[in-house]
C-alpha cells in the first residue's frame, strides 16, 4: 500500500499503478512502477514514449504488451480530455467522478475506486480478490456476486468515513489469514464469526 500512500496527490500515477497491478502481485507491481516512473511519470512523457520502451520497463508486472498499449492510450486521453490534470474529475461527486474514470481505457471498477479513495479521499470501498474471498466466506456476498453487489453490501456494513481503512484492513486479513488455499482458520481472529472457521473448529473437536 506504500505505492498509493506515497502518491496520493497524483491521480494519474495512481491510475498507472493500478493498471500495472492488474493480474499480478504487489512486488511485481512495485518493481514495474518504479522502473517506469524514472523515465515517464507524466501524461505528456508517457504519451510520447515508444510502446517497446514502455514494455521493457513494465515487464515485471506481466501482460506487458497489453498494459503498455493501455498506458500509452490512457496518457493520450488524459491529455486530450483533461490537459493532463485529473483533479477536475476528482472534484466532482463520487458518482460523476467514477463514471468519468470508468470511461478511460483499461479502467474498471476497482481501479476507479482505488483512485477515488486514495487520490481524492472519497469514502468508497474498493473490492479486490482478497475482499471478494472474505466477503463470500463470511456470507456477506453470494458465491457469484458481482463487484458492484459486493461493494454495495460492504459499504452498507462499514461505518461512514472508514471505508478506505476497511479496504486496507480486509486486504491485510486476506493476505495474513484468509488465504485462497489453506486458510489459517485456527489463527484467524474472527474465526468464530466465519461459517468456514466454525465448521473447521467443529471437525477439529471430533
Amino acid at each position: 500500500f506504500e505505492l498509493w500512500r506515497r502518491y496520493t496527490d497524483d491521480p494519474f500515477l495512481l491510475l498507472v499503478g493500478t493498471v500495472l497491478s492488474q493480474n499480478t502481485n504487489w512486488r511485481n507491481t512495485r518493481a514495474a512502477y518504479n522502473r517506469l516512473i524514472v523515465k515517464f511519470r507524466t501524461p505528456e512523457q508517457l504519451a510520447r514514449a515508444e510502446v517497446r520502451e514502455i514494455q521493457k520497463l513494465i515487464k515485471p508486472a506481466g501482460l506487458y504488451r497489453m498494459k503498455s498499449k493501455r498506458l500509452k492510450e490512457l496518457a493520450r486521453i488524459v491529455l486530450e480530455r483533461y490537459h493532463g490534470d485529473l483533479s477536475t474529475v476528482l472534484r466532482k461527486s463520487p458518482e460523476e467522478a467514477r463514471r468519468e474514470l470508468l470511461s478511460l481505457p483499461g479502467i474498471g471498477y476497482k481501479t476507479a475506486d482505488v483512485v477515488l479513495v486514495f487520490g481524492a479521499g472519497r469514502d468508497v470501498l474498493p473490492i479486490d480478490t482478497h475482499i471478494f474471498r472474505i466477503s463470500k466466506r463470511l456470507g456477506f456476498a453470494r458465491p457469484k456476486a458481482s463487484y458492484e453487489e459486493v461493494r454495495s453490501e460492504l459499504e452498507e456494513l462499514t461505518p461512514r468515513g472508514r471505508r478506505g481503512e476497511a479496504h486496507v484492513l480486509l486486504i491485510q486479513h486476506g493476505r495474513r489469514y484468509c488465504l485462497a488455499r489453506n486458510p489459517l482458520c485456527d489463527e484467524c481472529p474472527i474465526n468464530d464469526l466465519c461459517p468456514i472457521g466454525i465448521r473447521r473448529a467443529k471437525r477439529a473437536r471430533l
